[in-house]
């Protein structure tokens, strides 16, 4: 069996926010032999994304920061995204990310979709509202993006909080963190395939 290595993507503007408080305390979670990665995309950011789907110079990034997170992502046995609900979705920086996925699927020797197929994605959020349905677009671009990448889905820990350190009081939250990562992980599916 392959030994587990998470990734967490940071894709908050601000450090120590409660997405990343949660995402703390449910990594607290893992056995000790697991390697846990974490990146801020604040302060690592990705340049913006480049479209270059026609054109033929793909070339592999080998520094600077685009570099870092394509090796830690095509490393990882697991991918956690934690963004906080920005405008009912993912952050700016998180979608720049993900957004990048599309280029390294064109880099020509990654096999950046079959490297990442039967590996997992999960998503992590803190959000100010007490509905939870709220963050149902977060939820279905994480899903979809697994979904199309052949990736299992280990779905999506909310919690609630606007302040620094409100997730802290979420006790709902924090009881739900600490058997998030043992959840069952179905194969990803596109929501239209669910109903």
């Amino acid at each position: 069996m392959t030994r587990r290595s998470f990734l967490f993507v940071l894709g908050s503007s601000r450090p120590d926010g409660n997405t990343e408080s949660l995402a703390r305390a449910a990594a607290e979670q893992l056995p000790s032999d697991v390697e846990q990665t974490w990146i801020s995309l604040a302060r690592h950011p990705l340049p913006d994304f480049e479209d270059q789907r026609h054109d033929s110079d793909h070339v592999r990034p080998t520094e600077g920061n685009t570099a870092l997170l394509l090796d830690a992502t095509l490393a990882a046995t697991d991918i956690v995204i934690a963004s906080p609900l920005y405008w009912y979705s993912v952050s700016a920086q998180t979608k720049r990310y993900l957004d990048h996925w599309s280029g390294w699927l064109r880099t020509p020797g990654l096999d950046f979709k079959a490297t990442l197929a039967g590996r997992t994605l999960w998503g992590v959020t803190a959000l100010a509202d007490d509905q939870p349905v709220v963050a149902d677009p977060l939820v279905g671009t994480l899903n979809n993006s697994a979904a199309y990448m052949g990736m299992f889905f280990g779905g999506v820990l909310l919690g609630n909080g606007s302040k620094p350190g409100d997730v802290l009081r979420d006790t709902e939250a924090l009881t739900r963190a600490k058997t998030f990562f043992a959840g069952e992980t179905p194969a990803a599916r596109f929501l239209y395939e669910t109903h």
